[in-house]
């Protein structure tokens, strides 16, 4: 995230403390007494699923945008060829941005804009190569911080979209 927000020149960025979801536990990805799957993807919510995770980002991004007078939240979840989380998809962001308008003061009118999710993971690389992202600075692994594992369902997704593309993976895996 810092080398992104550096290399964008960001005039102001936040990080926000987010330990509390290792209380609220549930998922692979906050409870360390629970494995990340990496023998592929399976139907169903995979337990990698962190509860309401998205609800929480944006409620949090919501306070933010309103105390700067935002007119817009971005968001870059993925419906298409994703894990299947339930709060990645259309529906559930639409109803949020009504509910967090709902929520705020009458002046405040955010609308979120989820520019990726109708995109397949192979054209989401593509339109990153084509907007010059720094993908080498992008991090999908659910399992380490130094290498990707390569078999975790996020690694998965991720080299599966970049093999469609017909582009290599700038990260380093495993």
């Amino acid at each position: 995230f810092r080398k992104i927000s550096t290399k964008l020149e960001s005039i102001e960025s936040y990080e926000i403390d987010l330990d509390f979801f290792k209380q609220i536990g549930a998922s692979a990805l906050t409870d360390n007494s629970l494995d990340v799957p990496t023998n592929g993807i399976e139907a169903g919510i995979p337990i990698t699923y962190v509860p309401f995770r998205n609800g929480i980002f944006i409620s949090i991004a919501t306070a933010i945008a309103e105390k700067h007078g935002a007119e817009a939240l971005f968001i870059g979840v993925v419906e298409e060829d994703s894990s299947g989380y339930p709060d990645c998809r259309d529906e559930y962001i639409k109803s949020m941005e009504k509910s967090i308008n709902l929520g705020t003061k009458d002046e405040t009118k955010l609308n979120i804009k989820m520019p990726l999710v109708h995109m397949k993971k192979s054209e989401i690389v593509q339109k990153s190569i084509e907007l010059s992202v720094p993908l080498e600075d992008t991090w999908s692994c659910y399992q380490n911080e130094e290498k990707a594992c390569g078999v975790c369902d996020s690694c998965r997704l991720r080299l599966n979209g970049f093999k469609l593309a017909g582009i290599q993976d700038p990260i380093c895996y495993l």
